[in-house]
């Protein structure tokens, strides 16, 4: 072997040597980098919604406005009310006495035993009686004056009767119940309660009330059955005629205490100018009121309707 290849041989295996420390170098720093990664504990996964896709606007179209907090406006406040009481109608020499019998419906007799006081006075009817159309039919064939007697809830749980307005009712069954007790009562004038210290002591319910009568354009007579009645106060604040009763002649039906409500009924016209009394179709009542009328009006005092009396 000549020198020259024995050279050329030497350098050959010193390449060779080189390649394959290199490799192993390689191979040992990957298997180091692997056993690393391979220690590192695994990702957690990203359970966080997904980024909503991005649309493009049509072309010529406004960019979205950026979402801003969601915020519910405020309901209006309604104004205020002034609690009132109604002022003495004055305007008459003479003082007026009106009487508005309450609870009429259930018979036709009562009728003509009133008729024989030979005075004006008001007929509130109850709307679902057993009575009621023959009764209605009856006094419009008088021109009575008539009041539907609408049932509303009592505070209690005296039972209203039928038909009667509940605070347990929305809005549109109060409107749509009111409008069925008026259709019942067709020529009714106006209105007075029947009960109702609880539904009249909610703001809220009575104006849903009073405001179908407005639509209807009849007057208020609050029946002032709990010293809390929104009644008057509202039926004025939304602007329909109104009054409000001054005497209870028989919530005992005791011939001495229907005879001393009578005479606080005299003391009251003297002093207002105009009084108004609610009662009953009692045969006690009846009774006191065929004796005492004609004395008072030997004294000067005038007997109207309810709606002589109103305010507005």
């Amino acid at each position: 072997m000549t020198r020259t290849t024995r050279r050329r041989r030497a350098a050959g295996n010193g390449w060779l040597k080189t390649l394959l420390l290199t490799g192993a170098a390689i191979m040992f720093a990957a298997g180091i980098y692997l056993g690393v990664e391979l220690a590192k504990p695994p990702p957690r996964p990203d359970f966080g919604p997904a980024p909503a896709p991005s649309v493009d606007p049509a072309p010529g179209a406004a960019e979205p406005p950026a979402a801003g907090p969601l915020s519910t406006p405020p309901s209006p406040t309604p104004p205020e009310l002034e609690i009132a009481r109604q002022p003495p109608p004055g305007g008459n020499r003479r003082p007026r006495i009106s009487i508005v019998i309450d609870d009429l419906g259930r018979s036709l007799s009562d009728l003509d035993i009133l008729a024989d006081l030979a005075v004006p006075l008001t007929y509130s009817v109850l709307p679902f009686e057993s009575h009621t159309p023959q009764v209605v039919a009856e006094l419009r064939r008088r021109r009575a004056e008539i009041l539907c007697h609408l049932p509303m809830e009592a505070k209690g749980g005296a039972n209203p009767g039928p038909g009667a307005l509940l605070l347990s009712m929305s809005d549109e069954q109060l409107a749509e119940a009111t409008r069925r007790a008026l259709a019942a009562v067709p020529g009714a004038a106006g209105v007075n309660n029947h009960m109702g210290s609880g539904l009249l002591a909610r703001r809220d319910a009575a104006t849903t009330v009073l405001s179908v009568l407005a639509e209807q354009k009849l007057y208020f007579l609050d029946s002032r059955t709990s010293a809390d009645t929104l009644g008057y106060s509202l039926a004025r604040h939304l602007g329909l005629p109104a009054g409000e009763r001054q005497v209870f002649l028989d919530t005992h039906r005791d011939r001495a205490f229907i005879r001393d409500q009578f005479a606080a009924l005299l003391a009251a016209a003297r002093e207002r100018g105009g009084a108004t009394a609610i009662a009953h179709p009692y045969p006690e009542t009846l009774e006191l009121l065929a004796a005492e009328i004609p004395a008072a009006r030997a004294q000067g005092f005038e007997f109207v309707t309810a709606s002589a009396l109103l305010e507005g």
